[in-house]
């Protein structure tokens, strides 16, 4: 069946905001008398924000009240926000713009597949908003990854089955979601890390579109 989208995560992907939810989820554990490291924030990649906190809190050896745990997701996201405020399409990776432009070139759609609950506000930032047919967010969905709901999603949104969508993810959870999914994935970052991808190259600046239908036949 031919490849007819290709569907984003953001982080990672499209943007590099991995740096701003650390130094948030540091400040925040910091305040609650632990540290986390940046090895230990690689773990989160992928993952809801509640997920984030429990794992976080596990960590610290901490059990809090859902209320709690809600004012203090809360807490994280307020500065998180102060930090992805200041981005620009400076802040767009490498290789991003030139991959989009190949991209509608071949006639293809998009759309964007992130848990992040501020996707949207991230995009507008980075001048990226009319670059997807469809985003799905943490706004949309019920189920974070490796859950294959935000690409499910995606796809229908979009009109296709899973098998005519490819999917690009940086992240461990993201690679399964996609493949549970039933669709291709091309890993960004690690073969040894993304082992489930079908395709992993460093970033967007290292492929091509004719590259990804080549594998994904």
């Amino acid at each position: 069946m031919p490849i007819k989208a290709f569907l984003f995560d953001l982080d990672g992907v499209i943007v590099d905001t991995a740096i701003y939810h650390y130094q948030a989820w540091k400040r925040l554990a910091n305040e609650l008398g632990f540290d986390i490291s940046e090895a230990f924030n690689e773990s989160l990649k992928g993952v809801s924000r509640m997920e984030s906190l429990d794992l976080i809190l596990v960590h610290g050896g901490l059990t809090l009240p859902d209320e709690k745990k809600a004012e203090l997701a809360a807490q994280k996201n307020a500065w998180y926000l102060e930090l992805v405020s200041r981005m620009t399409p400076e802040d767009i990776l490498p290789g991003v713009a030139s991959f989009f432009a190949q991209v509608r070139k071949a006639g293809l759609k998009t759309a964007l597949g992130s848990v992040s609950k501020n996707a949207g506000m991230i995009l507008d930032r980075i001048g990226m908003t009319e670059a997807f047919d469809v985003v799905i967010d943490g706004n949309k969905i019920s189920k974070g990854k490796p859950d294959p709901e935000v690409f499910t999603k995606g796809a229908a949104e979009l009109g296709f089955s899973p098998e005519e969508c490819v999917v690009f993810e940086d992240a461990v959870a993201g690679v399964e979601a996609g493949k549970r999914g039933g669709m291709v994935v091309v890993g960004l970052g690690s073969p040894e890390i993304l082992t489930q991808a079908d395709l992993v190259v460093p970033s967007l600046e290292a492929l091509t579109v004719e590259e990804v239908l080549t594998k994904a036949v």
